[in-house]
């Protein structure tokens, strides 16, 4: 039954509370989650812009080559032979997300979600150039004077800026960046290119600046299906409304004793703070992203209160109702089973996978009569490096007896590269009753994981 509440609760509270259509304007505030959300993202966005400009072994560190089929991940190097193992890694990341969900809520959408990231960054360019949240409503509310013109101005300006060095990052993992920085520097960049360009820096100027929370509320399935998640043990932002209620203003210093209130002061920060412009109080709730902010600036009003701090806090259904919270449970373990097995066979399946892919391809032409009188086949062959370092090989044929590789190639192919080639198979004419006879292409290269059978059809006159 405590379930079903639940799961009715966060429905009712969105319909009630979340569809709203009036600007957010967001307080600042300073605290603990803060402070641990401005360490991850800052940390996630060095490593979004700067890994577009790291050099690995001769190449941009990661880079998916479209024109060519290749993904680079530092020293691996991925084709499309290689797709499953890519969206393993998928899977891997959505079970690990599950099962972060399953424990503390929706934390990946308040500290570390893109959307959640950008909106920040750029309602912190907001504060910087209209001022605080009182000074933005009211130049809002304003008319259109000079002075208000050239902070929208300043505004819109910085927020083109980072979505432009944000589209260029982006569009930066699919087309070399600092080919890409040149040709837009010399204005010469493609059709191609620069419509993309074009789209992401629009996509991100538009999501971070004006949709901001409406991507989380109305586009984002996340917070949607996170109910079938959640649990009466799950850890998420909740009002302790047993300790709170009833609320009421008083002055510092006042007890519950002499006011017959709970700690809330009902001071309006916890909203103001919201970036998706809830009330925590009113309980769990799907347009909650586990941001934190409450609990940081209503851990500030407890302390200048002289209260104790966790009014809004990381708790549980069952902590809320005077009940142990499990960590360990059936389906936490269950998720951290699959995915610890899902990583295994993943690191398994990278370090194992051929670093040679052959590809054999027989000509059109069934078969000619050499110059001594043999039958011939012909074959394209590809190979592909899929190592970081180049690597020699060498072909031979095997099959029925008397077939010969006409020429013996041996090459020599560099890290990541493709090679393709003609070869000629013979075999004397003798009288045969099939229309053909199997053979086996042997490609060797210094190890087992750089070598590679594979079989063919060598056509006969009948």
């Amino acid at each position: 039954m405590s379930r079903k509440i639940s799961v009715l609760n966060v429905e009712s509270n969105f319909v009630d509370g979340a569809l709203h259509s009036a600007k957010i304007h967001t307080r600042s505030f300073e605290g603990l989650h803060r402070r641990l959300r401005l360490m991850g993202s800052g940390f996630l966005m060095i490593l979004y812009f700067g890994t577009a400009w790291v050099t690995w072994d001769g190449h941009q560190a990661v880079l998916w080559q479209l024109s060519k089929n290749k993904f680079h991940i530092f020293s691996q190097t991925f084709w499309p032979q290689d797709l499953i193992i890519l969206t393993g890694i998928l899977v891997v990341c959505a079970v690990g997300l599950f099962l972060l969900t399953m424990i503390a809520g929706r934390v990946w959408c308040g500290y570390t979600c893109p959307q959640s990231v950008w909106t920040w960054l750029f309602m912190w360019t907001e504060k910087v150039t209209e001022g605080e949240r009182h000074q933005r409503i009211r130049l809002d509310q304003s008319p259109t004077t000079i002075g208000k013109l050239l902070r929208r101005t300043q505004k819109h300006g910085l927020w083109l800026i980072i979505s432009f060095i944000t589209g260029l990052t982006f569009v930066g993992y699919f087309t070399p960046i600092r080919e890409l920085a040149v040709d837009i520097v010399a204005l010469e960049t493609g059709t191609t290119t620069t419509f993309w360009l074009g789209f992401f820096t629009l996509a991100t100027y538009i999501n971070a600046g004006w949709l901001r929370e409406k991507v989380c509320l109305h586009m984002c399935p996340y917070g949607r299906f996170q109910s079938s998640m959640l649990d009466a043990d799950t850890l998420v932002v909740a009002y302790d409304k047993a300790r709170g209620e009833p609320r009421g203003s008083r002055k510092r210093g006042a007890t519950d004793v002499t006011m017959q209130l709970g700690d809330c002061i009902d001071c309006q920060l916890c909203v103001q703070v919201c970036p998706t412009g809830i009330d925590i109080r009113d309980g769990l709730q799907m347009a909650c992203i586990g941001c934190a902010a409450c609990i940081d600036v209503c851990n500030d009003v407890m302390d200048k209160m002289g209260y104790t701090n966790g009014l809004i806090r990381y708790a549980s259904e069952n902590e809320l109702q005077g009940k142990a919270t499990r960590f360990y449970r059936p389906r936490v373990l269950g998720y951290a089973a699959v995915l610890l097995c899902l990583t295994a066979i993943m690191v398994w399946g990278i370090s194992t996978r051929p670093l040679l892919n052959v590809t054999v391809a027989k000509d059109r032409m069934l078969y000619r009569y050499g110059s001594n009188g043999d039958i011939e086949n012909i074959y394209l062959l590809k190979l592909a490096n899929k190592d970081h370092m180049a690597h020699p090989f060498s072909i031979s044929v095997s099959g029925p007896e008397g077939v010969t590789l006409s020429e013996v190639p041996s090459i020599v192919i560099g890290a990541g590269e493709m090679s393709e080639f003609t070869v000629v198979v013979s075999m004397p004419d003798v009288s045969n009753s099939e229309k053909v006879a199997d053979i086996l292409f042997a490609v060797e290269g210094p190890t087992a994981s750089l070598s590679a059978l594979v079989p063919s059809r060598f056509s006969l006159p009948r």
